[in-house]
């Protein structure tokens, strides 16, 4: 997919198709699984975030949202797993 659109595609959309690419495969069953939560709530918290409107703010309320049903441990793995997909988006030029 070019570049262009992938800056307009979905962030859940994103990070599904990240974690098809790097994590199946690589990871245990059980850890996947939790990835694809992790994508389950992308959807719910923020699901109409294109790539190109995400920054450190859209970023820090999506945390914020994600924290105030979670417990801190929770939310720092939910952190780790979406950070992988977003410093790769960065690295591909789809967001700065």
């Amino acid at each position: 997919m070019p570049r262009k659109k992938k800056s307009t595609q979905l962030f859940h959309h994103y990070f599904e198709e990240w974690a098809n690419l790097y994590k199946v495969g690589a990871i245990r069953n059980i850890t996947l699984q939790k990835y694809r939560m992790s994508q389950k709530q992308i959807t719910k918290l923020v699901p109409d975030l294109v790539m190109s409107e995400l920054s450190r703010r859209t970023y820090q309320n999506l945390l914020n949202k994600y924290a105030e049903i979670h417990e801190k441990q929770t939310t720092m793995d939910f952190h780790h797993h979406l950070k992988g997909a977003i410093l790769d988006a960065v690295d591909e030029g789809i967001i700065k």
